[in-house]
Protein backbone atom coordinates (compact mmCIF):
# COMPACT_ATOMS: atom_id res chain seq x y z
CA UNK A 1 0.00 0.00 0.00
CA UNK A 2 3.14 2.89 0.77
CA UNK A 3 4.42 1.56 -1.99
CA UNK A 4 1.83 2.18 -4.15
CA UNK A 5 1.21 5.44 -2.66
CA UNK A 6 4.72 6.80 -3.21
CA UNK A 7 4.93 5.73 -6.83
CA UNK A 8 1.89 8.28 -7.52
CA UNK A 9 3.84 11.02 -6.75
CA UNK A 10 6.53 11.99 -8.56
CA UNK A 11 9.44 13.72 -6.99
CA UNK A 12 8.95 17.65 -7.91
CA UNK A 13 11.76 18.50 -8.20
CA UNK A 14 12.61 15.66 -10.39
CA UNK A 15 9.12 16.32 -12.39
CA UNK A 16 9.95 19.89 -12.70
CA UNK A 17 13.67 19.07 -14.22
CA UNK A 18 11.96 16.64 -16.52
CA UNK A 19 8.92 19.02 -18.14
CA UNK A 20 11.74 21.39 -18.38
CA UNK A 21 14.23 19.21 -20.38
CA UNK A 22 11.07 18.37 -22.53
CA UNK A 23 10.47 21.85 -23.30
CA UNK A 24 13.72 22.59 -24.19
CA UNK A 25 13.57 19.46 -26.63
CA UNK A 26 10.43 21.05 -28.52
CA UNK A 27 11.64 24.41 -28.61
CA UNK A 28 14.81 22.87 -30.37
CA UNK A 29 12.37 20.83 -32.54
CA UNK A 30 10.33 24.30 -33.68
CA UNK A 31 14.30 25.99 -35.21
CA UNK A 32 15.56 22.50 -36.51
CA UNK A 33 15.09 21.83 -40.37
CA UNK A 34 13.26 19.05 -40.84
CA UNK A 35 11.92 18.40 -36.91
CA UNK A 36 8.59 19.49 -35.64
CA UNK A 37 8.49 20.89 -32.46
CA UNK A 38 4.47 19.48 -32.58
CA UNK A 39 5.74 16.10 -32.91
CA UNK A 40 8.44 16.30 -30.00
CA UNK A 41 5.39 17.62 -27.87
CA UNK A 42 3.52 14.48 -29.07
CA UNK A 43 6.37 12.35 -28.59
CA UNK A 44 7.03 13.88 -25.10
CA UNK A 45 3.59 13.50 -23.95
CA UNK A 46 3.05 17.23 -23.67
CA UNK A 47 0.78 18.05 -27.23
CA UNK A 48 -2.52 16.45 -26.21
CA UNK A 49 -2.80 17.77 -22.27
CA UNK A 50 -0.76 21.09 -23.82
CA UNK A 51 -3.79 21.23 -26.37
CA UNK A 52 -6.64 20.53 -23.44
CA UNK A 53 -5.58 23.26 -21.82
CA UNK A 54 -5.24 25.93 -24.08
CA UNK A 55 -8.87 25.13 -25.42
CA UNK A 56 -10.16 25.34 -22.04
CA UNK A 57 -8.15 27.77 -19.78
CA UNK A 58 -10.72 28.38 -16.87
CA UNK A 59 -10.22 25.31 -15.89
CA UNK A 60 -8.05 24.41 -12.79
CA UNK A 61 -6.30 27.85 -14.69
CA UNK A 62 -3.54 28.17 -11.71
CA UNK A 63 -2.73 24.20 -11.44
CA UNK A 64 -2.49 23.92 -15.44
CA UNK A 65 -0.62 27.18 -15.83
CA UNK A 66 2.23 25.67 -12.89
CA UNK A 67 2.24 22.46 -14.25
CA UNK A 68 3.34 23.68 -17.71
CA UNK A 69 5.78 26.65 -16.73
CA UNK A 70 8.59 24.70 -17.29
CA UNK A 71 7.61 23.63 -20.41
CA UNK A 72 7.52 27.30 -21.60
CA UNK A 73 10.50 28.11 -20.31
CA UNK A 74 12.33 25.27 -21.63
CA UNK A 75 10.54 26.56 -24.85
CA UNK A 76 11.82 29.46 -24.72
CA UNK A 77 15.63 28.10 -23.62
CA UNK A 78 15.53 25.58 -26.68
CA UNK A 79 14.20 28.55 -29.26
CA UNK A 80 16.66 31.23 -28.16
CA UNK A 81 19.38 30.13 -26.33
CA UNK A 82 20.03 26.91 -28.48
CA UNK A 83 19.30 28.56 -31.79
CA UNK A 84 22.50 29.32 -32.51
CA UNK A 85 24.07 25.41 -31.16
CA UNK A 86 21.21 24.22 -33.21
CA UNK A 87 22.71 26.16 -36.00
CA UNK A 88 25.96 25.36 -35.97
CA UNK A 89 24.98 21.53 -35.16
CA UNK A 90 22.99 20.71 -38.28
CA UNK A 91 25.27 22.87 -40.12
CA UNK A 92 28.63 20.96 -39.61
CA UNK A 93 27.24 17.54 -38.81
CA UNK A 94 23.55 17.63 -39.93
CA UNK A 95 23.20 13.92 -40.51
CA UNK A 96 24.88 12.95 -36.93
CA UNK A 97 22.28 15.29 -34.73
CA UNK A 98 19.34 14.23 -36.88
CA UNK A 99 19.85 10.83 -36.65
CA UNK A 100 20.13 11.84 -32.16
CA UNK A 101 15.99 13.26 -32.62
CA UNK A 102 15.12 10.20 -34.80
CA UNK A 103 17.01 8.17 -31.51
CA UNK A 104 14.52 10.46 -29.53
CA UNK A 105 11.11 9.70 -31.21
CA UNK A 106 11.78 6.09 -31.67
CA UNK A 107 12.53 5.77 -27.88
CA UNK A 108 8.91 7.06 -27.16
CA UNK A 109 6.93 5.05 -29.72
CA UNK A 110 5.94 2.54 -27.55
CA UNK A 111 4.08 5.05 -25.25
CA UNK A 112 2.57 6.76 -28.03
CA UNK A 113 0.95 3.24 -29.67
CA UNK A 114 -0.42 2.60 -26.19
CA UNK A 115 -1.84 5.96 -25.56
CA UNK A 116 -3.18 5.92 -29.10
CA UNK A 117 -5.77 2.85 -27.69
CA UNK A 118 -6.21 4.19 -24.79
CA UNK A 119 -10.14 4.12 -25.90
CA UNK A 120 -9.90 1.68 -27.80
CA UNK A 121 -9.03 0.84 -30.91
CA UNK A 122 -10.30 -0.47 -34.41
CA UNK A 123 -9.08 -2.11 -37.53
CA UNK A 124 -9.47 0.78 -39.35
CA UNK A 125 -7.58 2.94 -37.16
CA UNK A 126 -4.42 1.02 -38.10
CA UNK A 127 -5.18 1.40 -41.45
CA UNK A 128 -5.34 4.98 -41.00
CA UNK A 129 -2.06 4.84 -39.21
CA UNK A 130 -0.52 3.53 -42.67
CA UNK A 131 -2.52 5.62 -44.77
CA UNK A 132 -0.99 8.88 -42.74
CA UNK A 133 2.07 7.35 -42.69
CA UNK A 134 2.72 7.15 -46.25
CA UNK A 135 0.77 10.67 -47.28
CA UNK A 136 3.55 12.27 -44.62
CA UNK A 137 6.38 10.96 -46.79
CA UNK A 138 4.97 11.81 -50.07
CA UNK A 139 4.00 15.27 -48.55
CA UNK A 140 7.41 16.00 -47.38
CA UNK A 141 9.40 14.49 -50.15
CA UNK A 142 7.09 16.78 -52.44
CA UNK A 143 7.74 19.97 -50.33
CA UNK A 144 11.86 19.16 -50.55
CA UNK A 145 11.41 19.73 -54.62
CA UNK A 146 9.11 22.60 -54.70
CA UNK A 147 10.71 26.39 -55.35
CA UNK A 148 9.04 28.69 -53.14
CA UNK A 149 8.99 32.27 -52.75
CA UNK A 150 11.92 34.02 -51.18
CA UNK A 151 10.51 36.66 -48.31
CA UNK A 152 12.13 40.05 -46.81
CA UNK A 153 12.58 40.53 -43.40
CA UNK A 154 9.40 42.47 -41.47
CA UNK A 155 7.38 43.03 -39.16
CA UNK A 156 4.56 41.79 -40.86
CA UNK A 157 6.62 38.76 -42.15
CA UNK A 158 7.94 37.91 -38.81
CA UNK A 159 4.40 37.39 -37.79
CA UNK A 160 3.43 35.10 -40.59
CA UNK A 161 6.51 33.78 -39.69
CA UNK A 162 5.39 33.14 -35.95
CA UNK A 163 2.23 31.87 -37.49
CA UNK A 164 4.03 29.02 -38.93
CA UNK A 165 5.72 28.39 -35.50
CA UNK A 166 2.54 28.36 -33.80
CA UNK A 167 0.97 25.80 -36.81
CA UNK A 168 3.99 24.02 -36.01
CA UNK A 169 2.59 23.56 -32.41
CA UNK A 170 -1.22 22.33 -33.12
CA UNK A 171 -0.70 20.65 -36.67
CA UNK A 172 2.78 17.70 -35.47
CA UNK A 173 4.49 16.78 -38.17
CA UNK A 174 4.46 20.52 -40.07
CA UNK A 175 8.06 21.98 -39.67
CA UNK A 176 8.21 25.34 -39.44
CA UNK A 177 11.84 25.55 -39.79
CA UNK A 178 11.14 24.03 -43.72
CA UNK A 179 9.06 26.29 -44.35
CA UNK A 180 11.33 29.72 -43.47
CA UNK A 181 13.66 28.27 -44.92
CA UNK A 182 12.16 28.20 -48.29
CA UNK A 183 11.45 31.70 -48.12
CA UNK A 184 14.58 32.37 -46.74
CA UNK A 185 13.62 33.66 -43.35
CA UNK A 186 15.38 31.09 -41.48
CA UNK A 187 18.84 32.33 -41.10
CA UNK A 188 17.70 36.28 -40.50
CA UNK A 189 15.22 34.49 -37.72
CA UNK A 190 18.42 32.85 -35.99
CA UNK A 191 20.30 35.29 -36.45
CA UNK A 192 17.55 37.60 -34.86
CA UNK A 193 17.65 35.02 -31.84
CA UNK A 194 21.18 34.67 -31.24
CA UNK A 195 21.01 38.14 -31.03
CA UNK A 196 18.11 39.09 -28.73
CA UNK A 197 16.44 41.24 -31.41
CA UNK A 198 12.80 41.83 -29.80
CA UNK A 199 11.73 43.48 -33.65
CA UNK A 200 12.40 39.55 -34.86
CA UNK A 201 11.23 38.18 -30.80
CA UNK A 202 8.05 40.09 -30.77
CA UNK A 203 6.14 39.50 -33.93
CA UNK A 204 7.41 36.15 -34.18
CA UNK A 205 5.73 35.30 -30.17
CA UNK A 206 2.59 37.37 -31.19
CA UNK A 207 2.19 35.04 -34.10
CA UNK A 208 2.43 32.01 -32.54
CA UNK A 209 0.52 33.11 -29.28
CA UNK A 210 -2.65 34.43 -32.54
CA UNK A 211 -2.24 30.79 -34.37
CA UNK A 212 -1.79 28.60 -31.11
CA UNK A 213 -4.89 30.43 -29.22
CA UNK A 214 -7.41 30.06 -32.20
CA UNK A 215 -6.77 26.53 -32.91
CA UNK A 216 -6.92 24.90 -29.90
CA UNK A 217 -10.23 24.58 -28.70
CA UNK A 218 -10.69 23.22 -32.24
CA UNK A 219 -8.57 20.79 -31.99
CA UNK A 220 -9.20 20.24 -28.31
CA UNK A 221 -12.64 19.07 -29.39
CA UNK A 222 -11.67 17.01 -32.17
CA UNK A 223 -10.18 14.94 -29.71
CA UNK A 224 -13.00 14.70 -27.56
CA UNK A 225 -15.16 13.35 -29.71
CA UNK A 226 -12.66 11.37 -31.82
CA UNK A 227 -9.68 10.33 -29.32
CA UNK A 228 -8.58 7.40 -31.47
CA UNK A 229 -8.77 8.90 -34.72
CA UNK A 230 -6.83 12.03 -33.74
CA UNK A 231 -4.23 9.92 -32.48
CA UNK A 232 -3.69 8.10 -35.10
CA UNK A 233 -4.13 10.58 -37.68
CA UNK A 234 -1.43 12.15 -35.33
CA UNK A 235 0.65 9.17 -34.61
CA UNK A 236 1.42 8.64 -38.55
CA UNK A 237 2.12 11.96 -39.10
CA UNK A 238 5.05 11.18 -36.50
CA UNK A 239 6.02 8.10 -38.05
CA UNK A 240 5.67 9.89 -41.91
CA UNK A 241 8.04 12.99 -40.83
CA UNK A 242 10.21 10.77 -38.58
CA UNK A 243 11.23 8.38 -42.07
CA UNK A 244 11.20 11.12 -44.26
CA UNK A 245 14.13 12.94 -42.24
CA UNK A 246 16.51 10.04 -42.16
CA UNK A 247 19.41 11.25 -43.50
CA UNK A 248 20.75 9.97 -46.92
CA UNK A 249 24.59 9.55 -47.43
CA UNK A 250 25.87 9.05 -44.03
CA UNK A 251 29.26 6.74 -44.78
CA UNK A 252 32.54 5.70 -43.04
CA UNK A 253 33.12 6.94 -39.12
CA UNK A 254 29.71 8.42 -39.11
CA UNK A 255 27.83 5.44 -39.86
CA UNK A 256 28.99 4.19 -36.19
CA UNK A 257 28.36 7.24 -34.49
CA UNK A 258 24.86 8.10 -35.71
CA UNK A 259 24.10 4.39 -34.97
CA UNK A 260 25.36 5.73 -31.56
CA UNK A 261 23.52 8.64 -31.43
CA UNK A 262 20.10 7.01 -32.03
CA UNK A 263 20.68 4.43 -29.62
CA UNK A 264 21.25 7.45 -27.15
CA UNK A 265 18.14 9.39 -27.74
CA UNK A 266 16.16 6.48 -27.82
CA UNK A 267 17.19 5.37 -24.44
CA UNK A 268 17.47 9.12 -23.32
CA UNK A 269 13.53 9.20 -24.41
CA UNK A 270 12.60 5.99 -23.48
CA UNK A 271 13.30 6.71 -19.88
CA UNK A 272 11.59 9.91 -19.57
CA UNK A 273 8.23 8.11 -21.08
CA UNK A 274 8.83 5.31 -18.63
CA UNK A 275 9.09 7.99 -15.70
CA UNK A 276 5.83 9.63 -16.95
CA UNK A 277 4.11 6.14 -17.50
CA UNK A 278 5.00 5.64 -13.53
CA UNK A 279 3.03 8.07 -12.37
CA UNK A 280 -0.42 8.63 -12.33
CA UNK A 281 -1.81 12.48 -12.79
CA UNK A 282 -4.58 13.94 -11.79
CA UNK A 283 -6.80 15.07 -15.09
CA UNK A 284 -5.83 18.83 -14.16
CA UNK A 285 -6.37 19.55 -18.31
CA UNK A 286 -10.52 19.08 -19.01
Amino acid sequence: MATSEITKKPNPIIDWIVRLLKGIMVGVGFITPGLSGGVLAVVFGIYEPLIRFLGNLRHKFLQNFLFFLPVGIGGIIGTVAFSAVVDLAFTSHPALFTWLFIGFIAGTFPSLLKASGKEGRAWWHWLLLVGVTIGTVFLMAWMENEDWVQLSPSFFNWVLSGALIGLGVVVPGLSPSNFLIYFGLYQPMAAGLKALDLGVAIPLALGGILIVFGLAKLIAWLFKKFYALMYHFILGVVVGSTIAIIPKGVAGWEIALSALLFILGALASYGMSKLDEKYEREDLFG
